[in-house]
């Protein structure tokens, strides 16, 4: 239990370039994991390993590692910044216990600070606040907090104030010791000094020292007790109160540094070891039966029933890799894992502890490990692993739709005959990643989160897989139908193959509301056409309506009638009349004024208010139509219905007008006059 108990399982969150994988790099280094500490800049992270990575210089993929502080252990998922890749937190939040929302001292809560926060809300994971960038012209500590607040709905814990501003910054007042911790070089290899507080800052923190004991009073009923009666506050009882409160998400403790000059990253550990919530401390996770008589519940217990969750899977070197959590039980290489989604047994061949692309095997992994599993074939993200005795299926993880999409096509043959493995491989990785192959125009469609998202998947193929494609703007495929009713008449009379052939079709078109698809009826006795043959006019006819007649894309929304017709006995046959139906039905359409049909999408819109104008107004511009606007929070939710066509590219387009904290989702509706 004393070994659960000394487990913090975190992930770094924030928006892109807020210096989450800096501050990592210094955890790193300073836990004595890494000897050297790897810049972002110089494409050295330790933690951005791939080569996209590195080239681009932000985080594309989540990258695990463990290091020890304080006789703990630290295991942490570096997260990406960037709302393409969001999938990569959503999933690490799954399996955390505790989170460190990284804040840039400049920009404040950022957008996708505030998706990441939020994500890390709906799993109701623990959270540290870390105000980066104070060395940095603009830094500002306390509207970052005032930030955190508004956006956030969060109740930051000032725990630190900062000695200096911008580049006279040089270290933090600890409000809980009341001692000030300065760093006197830019230096990593340089220790810091603890010394009195600076008489001009004296005031400043004696004030900031009674607002966090307030704080914490609102909180926590004995700290209360003690305030009201002016009684002195032991440290260990702050430090225990506010423990209870953060992992209680009553409070963020609040502390701040500047991660590029080595400045404030030994507090933040500390405060990881001392108010985020062990295995043990966090609320046992819930699953159900397989058959869905029950619920259950685990406890991190070595002794109980083996419960992890896969939560994510790489391709790493052609072998599939599975980083799994461990809930409860252990977990044990060479031994076997029963996998109720797919009702199969699996193997596990090895468990490795992760350092981002680095492995280190160990022989089994006990509750609050975060490790990698090789050796499980079919078993895909999200789903459970647990004894075949107790199966149990744990909470499914969501996965956001994708939004744009891309056409591609294999260059050589050779990458004709590689592409399904690539495609498959890549989607067992990406869970919002979808191939599809369009039946209307014969492209294979490639839809992900955003156009970083394809393009780092596509530089992948090429990269890793060595596999050549050309990419290219998905079709329209838009239909056609009549705008009034018309009548066709044909007649087949041939020498086909030594023999002769003879049917005589009449037939009439009518337009249909929109979405009522193809009928088709015969009017026509059985002296005109004898029964046997109506199912090779309906045939025809069918063939027919594939390819329009104005621009061959397939008829929708027509009613075809077989009104009349001729059949000379002997020499009608299943191929005259279903030549002669199809020439029929393209003389009716001639005459019934066709016209195009284009794809309405159903668009959901979610933007600050601040932002509403110019995205209504954008989408006017692309043909929409406003249908709703309704409240949610501090967001508008925006409904309108606009042209496939106008479509393309509309995520940027969002991002740009909000400063990126627009997000939409769309759906195919109807077809429509274009």
């Amino acid at each position: 239990m004393k070994k659960i108990a000394q487990i913090r399982n975190i992930g770094i969150v924030a928006h892109i370039d807020a210096g989450k994988t800096t501050v990592t790099e210094r955890v790193l280094f300073y836990t004595g994991r890494s000897h050297k500490i790897g810049e972002v800049h110089d494409g050295e992270a330790v933690m951005d390993w791939m080569p996209d990575e590195q080239e681009r210089g932000i985080t594309i993929t989540s990258a695990v590692t463990t290091c020890r502080w304080q006789n703990c252990d630290i295991q942490i998922i570096d997260t990406p910044g960037h709302v393409d890749f969001t999938i990569e937190v959503e999933r690490s939040l799954r399996v955390l216990d505790g989170a460190v929302g990284v804040f840039c001292a400049v920009g404040g809560v950022e957008p996708q600070s505030e998706t990441v926060w939020h994500q890390a809300d709906d799993y109701l994971v623990p959270k540290i606040a870390f105000v980066n960038k104070m060395d940095r012209v603009g830094a500002d500590y306390f509207r970052a907090i005032e930030m955190m607040k508004e956006r956030l709905n969060a109740n930051p814990l000032v725990l630190q104030l900062p000695v200096g501003t911008e580049d006279s910054f040089r270290g933090v007042v600890d409000l809980i010791s009341m001692r000030q911790l300065i760093w006197e070089t830019d230096r990593h290899d340089m220790p810091f000094k603890t010394e009195e507080i600076d008489p001009d800052l004296r005031e400043t923190a004696e004030a900031y020292r009674e607002k966090l004991i307030e704080t914490v009073a609102e909180a926590d009923d004995t700290i209360m007790e003690a305030y009201l009666e002016e009684a002195e506050i032991k440290t260990s009882e702050l430090l225990s109160a506010i423990r209870k409160a953060t992992i209680g998400l009553k409070l963020v403790p609040v502390l701040c540094g500047s991660a590029l000059k080595n400045k404030g990253i030994q507090p933040l550990l500390d405060a990881v070891v001392q108010f985020l919530p062990s295995p043990l401390e966090a609320p046992p996770i819930q699953g159900r039966r397989p058959d869905g008589s029950g619920k259950l519940s685990f406890e991190a217990r070595e002794k109980g029933p083996t419960v992890a969750l896969i939560f994510k899977v790489s391709m790493i070197e052609g072998r599939k890799l599975s980083y799994v959590r461990v809930y409860s039980g252990k977990l044990k290489a060479g031994s076997e894992i029963y996998n109720p989604a797919r009702n199969k047994t699996e193997k596990i061949s090895r468990i490795l502890k992760m350092h981002a692309n680095k492995r280190e095997r160990i022989d089994e992994a006990g509750p609050g490990t975060i490790v990698g599993v090789v050796g499980l074939k079919d078993s895909a993200t999200g789903e459970t692993l647990c004894d075949k005795d107790n199966p149990v299926l744990l909470e499914q993880m969501k996965f956001t739709k994708p939004v744009i999409s891309v056409s591609i096509e294999p260059k050589t043959h050779d990458d004709q005959e590689k592409f399904p493995q690539v495609i498959e491989k890549l989607m067992a990785e990406d869970p919002t990643l979808h191939v599809k192959q369009d039946e209307d125009t014969g492209q294979t469609i490639l839809s992900g989160m955003g156009e970083l998202h394809l393009e780092v998947v596509i530089s992948r193929m090429r990269r890793e897989y060595n596999t050549g494609v050309n990419v290219g703007k998905p079709q329209v495929v838009y239909r056609e139908t009549v705008a009034k009713q018309a009548s066709g008449h044909a007649v087949f009379d041939r020498e086909v193959a030594g023999q002769r052939h003879f049917a005589e079709v009449e037939l009439s078109v009518s337009p249909l509301a929109r979405g009522e698809g193809v009928s088709f009826k015969s009017e026509a006795s059985g002296e005109m056409i004898p029964p046997e043959f109506l199912e090779a006019v309906e045939k025809g006819v069918m063939e027919a309506l594939e390819y329009g007649e104005l621009m061959g894309y397939p008829v929708a929304d027509v009613e075809m009638v077989l009104t009349g017709g001729s059949y000379r006995e002997s020499l009608g046959s299943e191929l005259a009349y279903r030549v002669a139906g199809s020439m029929a039905c393209r003389e009716a359409l001639s005459y019934a004024e066709p016209y195009l049909l284009e794809p309405i999408m159903e668009v959901e819109v979610f933007v600050p208010e601040a932002f509403m104008g110019d995205v209504i107004g954008d989408l006017n511009a692309r043909g929409g139509k406003i249908e709703s606007i309704a409240a949610k929070g501090d967001n508008q939710i925006i409904s309108a219905i606009a042209p496939l066509s106008k479509m393309f590219g509309y995520s940027t387009a969002l991002r740009s007008a909000t400063q990126g904290r627009g997000t939409f989702t769309m759906k195919f509706s109807h077809f429509d006059r274009i």
